[in-house]
């Protein structure tokens, strides 16, 4: 890494407090309780569709509702998903921290 990068990089995480284990375990609680929430709510709406028949009367009328309904379970899994995957994230992060402090106490 040449000196420019380096000076760079410094420079971007100078104003940047480092990551400490509590605030990286309580952020990947809240962002878990939220993935779970988001998951019995895709649920309870991809039942509620399940359960309401689609309009029968025109072809086109269909394909809206059908891509709606697609558009509204799939908004809601892929925020699910986000916030699982941040809620792993944070908690390896904070095994992480955890880590370094101890090899620090060590040294």
């Amino acid at each position: 890494m040449s000196d420019e990068q380096q000076t760079q990089l410094t420079e971007t995480t100078a104003g940047n407090p480092p990551p400490t284990l509590p605030s990286c375990w309580s952020g990947s609680a809240v962002s878990g309780a939220i993935a779970v929430g988001g998951y019995f709510l895709t649920l309870s709406i991809a039942s509620s569709f399940a359960a309401k028949p689609l309009p029968t009367g025109n072809a086109f009328a269909q394909n809206i509702a059908v891509a709606v309904r697609t558009l509204v379970v799939g908004m809601g899994a892929l925020a699910t998903g986000i916030f699982g995957i941040v809620a792993l994230g944070l908690f390896l992060l904070g095994i992480q921290v955890g880590l370094q402090s101890l090899r620090k106490a060590q040294s």
